[in-house]
């Protein structure tokens, strides 16, 4: 009879721990958002980390998008010849990197990078009670750490989706122009005809919330780093976790707002 009891209480405990670990995320998001917009600011700060996070991310961020531009115009075309529907794939590619592939990507790719380096950064400064120094030195820390780095994530992950869904649409048109015979004005035509301003928009304002979840997920597991080198590795290991599995959570909210709501 003792079984069912302890079942229980394992399955109350992860319930509780579940729980109190969205409330905790849910302070830290507040505490985060108010450091941002309450003065003193960090203007070096936030562009070393817009450099770090956006510009340093640009080349693996690029390849992602070139080879996935390029993978999907085949596959489209592989698939509409079923319904001989080959000239949709200008339309379809242009209309899946900017909506979906290149934020999502570029969101997943920069997470692995960035949010992992985040964590580790601040980890380590937990570690190394370089966190407690700045509070002695009454700086805040999350306005020092926290924020610039969330501010650079969020401004700087749509500019690089943007740079992503254009590079994308390039490898579509290479290989729909060299492998698949498609003519280089009409590829272009149809691409520009059929693609809208709102595809854009959905995009990019998904990149600003992916990049928002990334910076957030790295500061958050970082800050609260256990003690050595093991709980700075599993801190490092759970912000990529956390922040991949949040992206495509919100992707999907995301996408019922603005496509089906």
């Amino acid at each position: 009879m003792t079984y069912p009891i302890h079942i229980l209480a394992a399955i109350g405990r992860a319930t509780i721990a579940f729980f109190a670990s969205i409330g905790s995320v849910t302070l830290f998001i507040a505490h985060t958002i108010r450091a941002i917009f309450a003065p003193p600011y960090y203007p070096r700060e936030i562009l070393k980390q817009f450099i770090a996070i956006g510009y340093f991310s640009l080349p693996v961020v690029g390849l992602t998008a070139l080879f996935t531009g390029a993978a999907l115009a085949l596959q489209i075309y592989a698939g509409g010849a079923r319904f001989n529907a080959e000239a949709v794939v200008p339309s379809i590619v242009a209309i899946g990197m900017v909506r979906e592939l290149g934020p999502v990507l570029g969101g997943l790719m920069v997470a692995g990078r960035v949010s992992s380096s985040i964590a580790a950064e601040i980890g380590t400064m937990r570690v190394t009670e370089q966190i407690d120094a700045l509070t002695t030195l009454s700086t805040d820390p999350m306005k020092y750490l926290v924020a610039p780095r969330t501010l650079a994530a969020t401004i700087g992950l749509p500019i690089l989706a943007g740079i992503g869904d254009v590079i994308g649409i390039m490898g579509g048109y290479l290989v729909g122009t060299t492998r698949l015979g498609f003519n280089s004005g009409n590829y272009i035509t149809n691409t520009i005809d059929f693609l809208e301003t709102a595809d854009v928009t959905s995009g990019l304002i998904k990149a600003s919330v992916f990049g928002f979840i990334i910076a957030i997920m790295g500061a958050y597991q970082g800050y609260n780093s256990g003690r050595g080198a093991q709980g700075v590795g599993r801190a490092t290991t759970n912000a990529v976790v956390s922040a991949s599995v949040l992206i495509l959570a919100a992707n999907y909210i995301l996408n019922e707002l603005f496509f089906f709501a």
